[in-house]
């Protein structure tokens, strides 16, 4: 699989992530103290950026590990932010409602070209393909 393509699966994955997490965060909105939460991705980046970056000249920066060790390709995180958006908590309806329609966005990119990917496979190992 091209890592391209890999690359993509991997946003589908971290995107379904950020859709749950959203919806939590939603649905909490008027739960007394509850605590925004956050989802970032740490080997999706870790993954891409070894593959894809390359260090031409010394002074380029090198590339960063974001915590290689982990079991999960996510980390959720805690907003541990004092500013009580809603009245209640640190959930801000707009904020999550933009998050949701970016990350809807994001993830209808992605499965579009995953799909466009297999379509041409199809058609190539069918015989119909133009190479």
């Amino acid at each position: 699989m091209p890592s391209s393509v890999k690359l993509l699966t991997n946003l589908l994955d971290y995107c379904a992530e950020k859709n749950k997490v959203i919806a939590k965060n939603i649905a909490n909105i008027g739960t007394e103290n509850y605590r925004r939460q956050d989802v970032v991705f740490k080997d999706i980046l870790n993954e891409s950026t070894g593959s894809l970056l390359k260090k031409t000249n010394p002074k380029h920066l090198d590339s960063f590990q974001i915590n290689p060790e982990g079991n999960s390709k996510f980390e959720y995180i805690e907003d541990n932010s004092q500013e009580m958006e809603s009245g209640i908590n640190n959930v801000n309806i707009e904020k999550e409602m933009s998050e949701l329609a970016e990350n809807t966005l994001r993830y209808k990119f992605a499965s579009r070209k995953v799909g466009d990917y297999y379509r041409t496979l199809q058609k190539v190992i069918k015989g119909g393909g133009q190479i």
